[in-house]
């Protein structure tokens, strides 16, 4: 058996060549953290649900990261993923909040990672958690904020060490909380807002926390200890708001905080004027009531840094957005295809009925100069034709809970797989023949928007799409055919409208057809 010093002196040295684990690497925080600890020299292993989600990443094809599929709730899985790392960071969070049981959830997985840094062929030395900052004994502490320090707790009941980073508020582009506040300065001159507004606040700038997380791997001392991360300044969301507003180059904004407006109905207000839904905002408002501060600053000698203040991070962040530089978006963690579609291509007692609205045209035109008005969809960029359709539809996604088309895409040129746009979620970006989109909207059912380019004959290409239905129920086939009408309608005008921006002949105008009942896809 390895004595305590042999141990020690084990822990101590260079470990750049043998793999360091990043669980949730298609989060904002590990989304991030991945393409620095390969900058800082390290080889990088990340899991996750789908492979092809993982390979998409701009840092997929570096020599030194390795990508593995698996799922923290399956044990199997997991322990294929930590066989020869010798850390791990934990960035799991059911932070969004839209399943009930998200509790029981991240319960179960953190579990898992206890049984599997503990088994016999586990190498861990030590595991890294970013949780949230909160006192467990506050009667008021919210759902999810207790929910973040059972996680650190249960995690140390294993023999591996844990370092416990905890945060308040994270301010860069891309994460939930400060699109939160950007949306709602942007688009609010006047608010009302609960007695919250007024709540002390200790924010931090993504890249300090960062650098902290790095330093977790290169300081010995930070082994098995709890750290609360905060930026050089505590205020309250007020200020920040006017912050905000003065870092934009905005009118002053005026809050006006008013006692009878609790939590909930905040969420559903920001549920409304941003794109973050409100079962998440929700989560995130019930924690503002909290006081939320550090207590220990003891990092701040152990991994000194240029702490940030909250006008320098915001002005970052704005200009991060304003350059389409954002690297990692709180949008990039939803869930990819449902398994009920994995039967989707078979007889249709396979699996269900798969409906079908399908169109196509034919241009006197290359795959790749169709491809860029098809890769540029969404966003700022729109739909195509039929824009208050899309707008309307958006707006009653959101009185529903939903995303709505305010959420938008994170970079105007580029997709990639596990993207959010608007309110479908990418699944296949294969240049320049194919985008697949699995829509995120409040529906009674399943559905996927494919955009195919086939070529056809010498410099002539047909560009299809094709609108695929998983009707739950009765509720869902009338929501199909009640609609059926209008989708024909607007997806002709689509292609009409595709075909005169490619500014190329067209060769056959838009069309019916009935596609190949192929899979349309299926999970790695």
């Amino acid at each position: 058996m390895e004595t305590t010093s042999g141990q020690a002196n084990r822990m101590s040295e260079p470990r750049k060549t043998q793999p360091v684990l990043v669980i949730g690497a298609t989060g904002y925080i590990g989304g991030r953290l991945v393409p620095k600890l390969l900058e800082m020299g390290y080889t990088v292993r990340v899991i996750g649900r789908s492979l092809s989600k993982l390979e998409s990443r701009p840092w997929a094809s570096h020599p030194r990261l390795e990508a593995v599929r698996g799922d923290v709730l399956e044990v199997k899985s997991l322990k294929r993923a930590v066989r020869g790392c010798w850390a791990a960071y934990y960035l799991v969070h059911s932070m969004n909040a839209t399943k009930p049981d998200f509790e029981e959830l991240d319960r179960r997985a953190a579990f898992n990672m206890v049984a599997v840094a503990a088994s016999t062929d586990s190498m861990l030395e030590r595991l890294i958690y970013l949780g949230g900052l909160g006192d467990e004994n506050d009667p008021k502490l919210s759902k999810h904020l207790r929910s973040r320090l059972e996680i650190a707790r249960i995690l140390r009941t294993g023999p591996v060490p844990v370092t416990t980073l905890r945060a308040a508020m994270i301010l860069g582009s891309g994460s939930a909380s400060f699109e939160i506040l950007r949306y709602l300065v942007d688009r609010v001159p006047l608010m009302f807002t609960p007695p919250w507004v007024h709540t002390p606040v200790q924010p931090i700038c993504i890249r300090n926390v960062l650098n902290y997380l790095v330093g977790c791997l290169e300081h010995e001392e930070m082994v098995g200890q709890i750290f609360d991360i905060g930026g050089p300044e505590i205020l309250t969301y007020e200020r920040l708001i006017k912050l905000y507003a003065e870092a934009a180059g905005l009118s002053e904004r005026i809050v006006i905080p008013i006692s009878f407006i609790s939590p909930r109905l905040s969420a559903l207000m920001i549920g409304l004027i941003t794109p973050v839904p409100a079962p998440l905002a929700l989560a995130l408002t019930e924690g503002l009531v909290n006081r939320v501060i550090c207590r220990d600053e003891r990092i701040r000698e152990i991994i000194p840094q240029d702490l940030m203040t909250c006008r320098q991070s915001i002005e970052r962040a704005i200009e991060k957005i304003e350059r389409h530089r954002v690297e990692a978006c709180w949008t990039d963690a939803g869930e990819l295809l449902p398994p009920e579609w994995t039967y989707c291509g078979d007889d249709s007692y396979a699996g269900g009925t798969v409906l079908v609205c399908a169109y196509r045209v034919r241009l006197k035109a290359l795959a790749s100069e169709i491809w860029e008005h098809i890769v540029t969809i969404g966003g700022r960029t729109g739909w195509y034709y039929g824009g208050p359709l899309w707008r309307i539809r958006g707006w009653l996604d959101k009185l529903f809970g939903g995303t709505s088309l305010l959420r938008g895409r994170r970079d105007p040129m580029k997709l990639y797989v596990g993207d959010a746009l608007d309110f479908w979620r990418v699944l296949e970006v294969s240049a320049p023949f194919r985008l697949l989109l699995l829509s995120e909207m409040k529906l009674p059912g399943e559905a996927i928007l494919e955009f195919k380019i086939c070529p056809v004959g010498h410099k002539e290409c047909e560009l299809q799409q094709v609108a695929r239905f998983l009707p739950r129920g009765v509720l869902g086939l009338l929501y199909w055919y009640s609609l059926y009408g209008a989708h024909r309608v607007l997806f002709k005008g689509m292609l009409r409208t595709i075909a005169r921006e490619v500014g190329k002949p067209v060769v056959k105008k838009p069309e019916r057809f009935e596609p190949e009942l192929h899979p349309v896809y299926r999970p790695d």
